[in-house]
C-alpha cells in the first residue's frame, strides 16, 4: 500500500489519491450490479481517485466473488477490493446456497488478505428492493461498498498491516 499512516484517532479516513482498486462485479443481474460499480466507481472518484487506478473485473455471479477476490488479493496490484454482486430470492434454495458462499469465502478471503476487501453484495427478497439498493444516490450499496473500502484502507494503515 501507498502513502502515510492517518493519526490513532483518525476515524471515517476516505482518501483515494494514489490508491489501486479493484472492482469484482457479478454479471448476474446486471442490470443491479452495473449500478453498484457506477457507485462505487462515483465514490472513488469523488475521494480523489483517477479512472485508470479503478480496474473492473467481470465474474459471471456472486458465487465467483470470492474466487476474484483471492485472485486479486495476491496479486498485489490493489490497495482495496470491493466486491459486487446481487442475488434475488427465488422460489428454490440455490438463493440461500449462493448468499452463504458468497459472504463466507468473501469473509474468508477478507481475513486472509493484507488489503481491505469490501462486501458489496445485495441479497434482496425481490427485484424492487434490489433497485432500491442500487439507486443513484448516496444510498447505493456499491458507494457505501467503496467508501468503506477507503476508511479500511485507513484502518490497516493505522494499524501498520500494509
Amino acid at each position: 500500500m501507498k502513502g502515510g499512516a492517518p493519526t490513532a484517532g483518525s476515524r471515517g479516513v476516505r482518501e483515494a489519491a494514489g490508491l489501486r482498486f479493484a472492482l469484482l462485479a457479478a454479471r448476474f443481474n446486471s442490470e443491479i450490479t452495473d449500478r453498484l460499480v457506477e457507485g462505487a466507481q462515483r465514490a472513488l472518484l469523488e475521494h480523489g481517485a483517477v479512472a485508470t487506478d479503478v480496474e473492473t473485473i467481470r465474474v459471471p455471479g456472486a458465487w465467483e466473488l470470492p474466487q476474484a477476490a483471492a485472485r486479486a488479493a495476491e496479486s498485489e496490484r490493489f490497495d482495496a477490493i470491493v466486491a459486487l454482486g446481487c442475488v434475488i430470492r427465488g422460489d428454490t434454495p440455490h438463493f440461500e446456497y449462493v448468499c452463504s458462499e458468497a459472504c463466507r469465502g468473501l469473509g474468508a478471503v477478507a481475513r486472509a488478505a493484507r488489503v481491505p476487501v469490501a462486501f458489496g453484495v445485495l441479497t434482496t427478497d425481490d427485484a424492487e428492493q434490489a433497485h432500491a439498493r442500487a439507486g443513484a444516490g448516496p444510498d447505493n450499496k456499491g458507494y457505501e461498498a467503496a467508501l468503506a473500502a477507503l476508511e479500511m484502507v485507513a484502518v490497516y494503515r493505522m494499524l501498520g498491516a500494509d
